[in-house]
């Protein structure tokens, strides 16, 4: 065997992902935003991009751009990894701030495209945190944090039946759960609310996150909100208070019963005394031999301003779980871990991690019809896809595998997508 053939493609698929980012105006906004001092940033960003959703986690692995004829595809020339990695290293916080507003620029652009909510549709947004592990022991600002995992620990919001990420933000490994997260939420509020989100709002979080100044700060918003509350003994207290009889069972899991109640949860006196909405939610195994050894009923607590049933407030507040599965995506597409020493590099290579996640988001929720992929499946059926790329009578033709089992999605995928009007210039 010999690796001889020029016009080769390894991911003829990328065709896709490079016309959806160009229609949605993606090298015009690094142009115009992002100035690190390095020249031409708007190729090496979407060589970054393009890379990670090809299934590159590494710098190095991003030379896979580079072979055949891919960069005839992509429609631009991908840059050496040494290259991109002096371009990564010359980024500090304020630059990393700057791909931050591409990001929150692209989102707009991808609703106005079809990829947002419908006029007066409601938006969830999840938060959360996540740790991005790293390789090294000299990792700037990385360290061991309460998974033992060595790693970042960066803010992710999502929105939830998508898995678009609306905002992230890079901190140190040591950082607690909600550090930052007061100004995070009210940029990812701007961010929406930029993008043109005309419904009610409501953010969900876990108790990591429940704090009396972001209530404060979402109430203020005129945004929703569902937090679970630490089981602390004020909350304990007012939970063994709710009468036996108010318990509702729900259905929960084969090997174990769930009842639901609530109640109001009072903190603090006089002027400052507040009262809340308290919902409920205890657990046990059913008759099993472990449910021997745990007889005792287990609680989930949290607290919330919507109007729903207590049953629906509960089902409504579980599928916070959803986040888990964005966060997942996300490090499919660039996060398995953050390769640089400098902690401003590895905070634009998540940056550039979500704007590969978020074009495979709206890819499947704009052109690929059913129900929306995963951006692994995506990869797998619609990326990784050998072609030539020949001429035929002047016409540059890619030559993709006969009997493609999704050939008639690739086409109507990118006729779709060929058919976006062009964003505006920046």
């Amino acid at each position: 065997m010999v690796f001889d053939h020029p016009n080769l493609v390894s991911d003829s698929g990328l065709l896709l992902m490079a016309t959806l980012a160009r229609r949605l105006g993606l090298p015009g906004l690094v142009s115009r935003w992002v100035h690190t001092g390095a020249a031409n940033p708007a190729a090496k960003v979407m060589t970054v991009v393009m890379g990670m959703i090809a299934g590159a986690t590494n710098i190095d692995a991003l030379d896979r751009l580079r072979s055949g004829a891919t960069r005839k595809v992509l429609g631009f020339a991908p840059l050496a990894p040494s290259t991109l990695g002096t371009f990564l290293r010359t980024f500090t916080f304020g630059h990393v701030r700057q791909l931050d507003a591409v990001c929150s620029r692209l989102l707009a652009n991808a609703w106005a495209a079809g990829a947002g909510p419908g006029e007066g549709e409601d938006l969830v947004v999840d938060l959360d945190s996540s740790v991005a592990e790293v390789y090294g022991k000299a990792k700037q600002g990385a360290s061991y944090g309460y998974t033992g995992v060595l790693g970042y620990h960066p803010l992710i919001a999502t929105r939830a039946g998508t898995g678009e990420i609306l905002g992230s933000r890079m901190r140190k490994g040591a950082a607690g759960s909600s550090r930052g997260v007061l100004r995070f939420i009210g940029e990812v509020l701007a961010t929406i609310g930029r993008a043109g989100v005309s419904g009610q709002v409501t953010v969900r979080a876990d108790s990591a996150f429940w704090s009396w100044k972001l209530i404060d700060k979402l109430t203020k918003a005129g945004v929703g909100w569902s937090i679970t509350v630490r089981l602390v003994t004020k909350v304990n207290n007012t939970i063994a208070a709710i009468p036996e009889e108010n318990w509702t069972t729900i259905d929960y899991t084969r090997s174990g019963h769930a009842q639901v109640a609530e109640t109001t949860y009072t903190t603090g006196t006089g002027k400052r005394a507040r009262t809340v909405r308290l919902v409920v939610r205890r657990t046990r195994l059913a008759d099993t031999a472990q449910a021997a050894m745990w007889p005792t009923w287990r609680h989930h607590a949290f607290i919330c301003n919507n109007t729903l049933t207590t049953t629906e407030a509960d089902r409504f507040h579980r599928n916070h779980a959803v986040v888990e599965l964005a966060i997942r995506e996300l490090k499919d597409n660039g996060l398995e871990h953050c390769p640089s020493g400098r902690f401003a590099a590895n905070g634009a290579w998540l940056a550039c991690a979500v704007l590969a996640h978020n074009l495979s988001r709206w890819a499947g929720i704009i052109a690929i019809d059913g129900p929306i992929r995963t951006a692994r499946t995506i990869r797998n059926r619609l990326v990784a896809i050998a072609g030539a790329l020949v001429n035929r009578s002047g016409t540059p033709t890619l030559r993709l595998p006969t009997d493609w089992p999704w050939a008639h999605q690739f086409h109507k995928a990118l006729e779709t997508i060929q058919a976006l009007p062009a964003a505006a210039s920046p």
